[in-house]
């Protein structure tokens, strides 16, 4: 079915109002478990590698990352394999408070602590003996988050942005209503982040729903809502902490835009998140960058064939050349 190109505001008005073994050769696109802190908090991700990996060369590495409430096992896992089949070593890790990695309370979105997670994984990374060069990679709200970390970690050397969700001051009245939606949303925060310091207690909402209005994200959530596809995910864990209203409401990646100036791929379409956002942050971008424009639905960048294919063909072309 024809996919129908829409707006920042009526997409979003949609969406939100309605150690290896050196002795040995891995076998072809092998993938491996692995763990590594960030503030004695383990984290914990699968370690994807190329065809016939040599321990004894040297690959470039990226760190993948996905959307809001995500784990390993949904979109990066997805890009971070693909990735691995283009020659490039991925990791594909679950952010502290989300999925096999530690951190309470649970389902907690913080911009910052996932800067600090990120760069522990850039730290794992940087210590591979096989490693040459580091890369990030972010599909969605991991997009703002590796925003964050080009601003943050000199140890990265290039990102590359997917269908980014790419939230600022002025889109966030249109996004979830108006300026007393926001307060109230904030104050919920303020109650939760209260009752959970004083009486242990995580409140909870879905955070993707076609039919609870009271979920975090509201409207067609397909992708979510889907057994076979990111819903059918055993890991994944449809909530939202409440508490988490405050620092999600305050994640500001176009602030970040013109602070990162490192090689910059954005790969977005006029069907995914904030289109007009996206175009933004590209021309705000002070280093060396790259806009790829293609066509597809938002979520159609988390799974399907045919735009995660082109998503990452243009961004292991990237990664290859400034890694």
């Amino acid at each position: 079915m024809k996919k129908i190109a829409i707006t920042s505001l009526t997409f979003f008005y949609a969406l939100l109002m309605i150690g290896q073994n050196q002795n040995s050769t891995q076998k072809t696109n092998a993938m491996k478990k692995v763990t590594f802190t960030r503030e004695n908090v383990q984290l914990v991700g699968n370690l994807y590698f190329p065809e016939n990996f040599d321990p004894n060369s040297k690959y470039p590495t990226v760190v993948v990352g996905g959307s809001l409430t995500s784990v390993k096992e949904q979109m990066a896992g997805t890009y971070a394999d693909k990735l691995a089949k283009q020659g490039i070593i991925a990791l594909a890790f679950d952010f502290s408070h989300y999925g096999e990695s530690q951190g309470t309370p649970r389902q907690y979105e913080d911009p910052e602590i996932k800067l600090k997670d990120l760069k522990a994984a850039v730290g794992f990374l940087n210590d591979l003996p096989y490693t040459e060069g580091i890369g990030a990679l972010g599909v969605c709200t991991a997009g703002g988050n590796v925003a964050y970390l080009a601003t943050e970690d000199s140890r990265v050397d290039a990102i590359a942005t997917v269908a980014a969700w790419l939230p600022n001051e002025e889109t966030l009245p249109l996004l979830y209503g108006n300026e007393e939606n926001l307060n109230a949303l904030r104050s919920k925060g303020k109650e939760a982040k209260n009752a959970y310091k004083n009486e242990g207690v995580t409140e909870m909402v879905l955070a993707y729903s076609d039919t609870d209005k009271t979920a975090s994200h509201f409207g067609p959530m397909e992708y979510y809502m889907d057994q076979t596809r990111g819903g059918g995910v055993r890991a994944w864990e449809n909530s939202f902490a409440v508490m988490s209203w405050e620092t999600w409401l305050d994640f500001s990646p176009m602030e970040k835009a013109s602070h990162i100036k490192i090689p910059s791929m954005i790969i977005h379409s006029d069907g995914s998140a904030l289109p007009d956002n996206a175009k933004q942050f590209y021309n705000e971008l002070s280093g060396e960058k790259e806009l790829v424009w293609l066509d597809g639905y938002h979520f159609d960048f988390y799974d399907q064939e045919a735009q995660v294919n082109e998503a990452v063909a243009n961004a292991s072309r990237f990664f290859k050349e400034k890694l």
